[in-house]
């Protein structure tokens, strides 16, 4: 065999390797955007009921101590973006959000005092999660200034979110979690292959307060 059937082969070899990525890739985004779709489904449905219930959420606090009042889910509100992937139009994310809000209204702010570095950092992270309107003051002695404790004067009001990142590549979707276990924010990675009926409830479950793998 000559040198230049060598290069042919090898050509051919490449060429051929390449051709299967290109296969497994298509397969990828075929069904990221197949679940895509069925998340579509799913949230905007998931949205319209909800916005009529208004379910109860479950109990909220930020510093463990002290409860708000009887709140509720309300303002519930889907969007799905798109973007370009190798020529294609795919979609980017799919979000899902809401407003926890007091069940009966009330005119009152919420306050919480900390006075250790533990306590303050679990308190600043629970408002950064819940995007809750607040105001940050210090108490100190009156004679030696000395800082005895930060309260936090804080609107009951605060949002949450689910937010599915698609990565059409890997075939799995990113998934970020704002509010629906306690007020915190989680990530987590879900293979597309998740993405059924019966897991999508048993997260609905999760976002309404009802017993769920979520905790």
């Amino acid at each position: 065999m000559g040198f230049l059937d060598q290069l042919k082969q090898e050509a051919q070899a490449v060429q051929a390797r390449q051709g299967a990525a290109v296969q497994h890739l298509d397969a990828h985004v075929a069904a990221t955007e197949d679940a895509c779709q069925q998340l579509v489904r799913y949230l905007s449905e998931l949205a319209a009921q909800l916005n009529v219930i208004q379910p109860p959420a479950r109990g909220l606090t930020l510093d463990g101590k002290t409860s708000w009042p009887a709140m509720k889910l309300t303002e519930f509100r889907f969007d799905a973006r798109k973007k370009i992937l190798r020529q294609k139009e795919v979609t980017d994310h799919i979000a899902l959000g809401w407003r926890m809000v007091p069940a009966a209204p009330t005119p009152e702010r919420g306050r919480v005092s900390v006075n250790f570095p533990p306590d303050l950092e679990r308190v600043e992270a629970r408002l950064r999660a819940g995007q809750i309107k607040h105001e940050r003051l210090e108490q100190r002695h009156p004679d030696t200034n000395k800082l005895l404790s930060i309260v936090f004067e804080h609107d009951f009001a605060a949002r949450g979110s689910l937010v599915f990142t698609a990565d059409h590549d890997l075939a799995h979707f990113g998934l970020r979690m704002n509010g629906v276990v306690e007020l915190a924010v989680q990530q987590h990675t879900v293979p597309v292959s998740h993405i059924t009926t019966a897991w999508l409830d048993d997260l609905a479950r999760a976002v309404v307060g009802q017993p769920s793998l979520w905790g």
